[in-house]
């Protein structure tokens, strides 16, 4: 059983962000591009559907598994019913090696786009 995942976040979990106490402990290993995700605003957090682009500007960290299961619970993520979850965990490869993101797993509107694939300067 891995001790250690690589998770890659884009959203409220990112530096700065509301969400960011949940990944206290955890190692920032460094930043990154994901080119086959687009990225979507939804108002108060983000999204990423994998679909090409220009890229979604992430940020990487080292976390536990009991880190990995508190981001589960706040993504929504079942892994017993992952179809009925609000985002699915998706494993993509990184300049770092393979990644978690966070998939949202339901239809987002085209106009949402966020085109710079940075939802910091939104």
């Amino acid at each position: 059983m891995n001790l250690e995942h690589l998770v890659a976040v884009y959203g409220s979990l990112k530096r700065g962000h509301f969400n960011h106490d949940l990944l206290n402990g955890a190692e920032f290993v460094g930043e990154d591009w994901l080119f086959e995700f687009t990225l979507y605003d939804l108002g108060p957090f983000p999204a990423v559907k994998r679909h090409p682009s220009e890229g979604v500007l992430v940020e990487i960290y080292r976390v536990t598994n009991q880190q990995l299961h508190r981001l589960d619970q706040l993504e929504g993520f079942d892994s017993e019913a992952p179809h009925k979850s609000f985002y699915l965990r998706v494993e993509v490869e990184s300049s770092y090696g393979p990644v978690w993101v966070y998939e949202y797993n339901r239809e987002v509107e085209p106009e949402r786009l966020i085109g710079t694939g940075n939802w910091d300067l939104t």
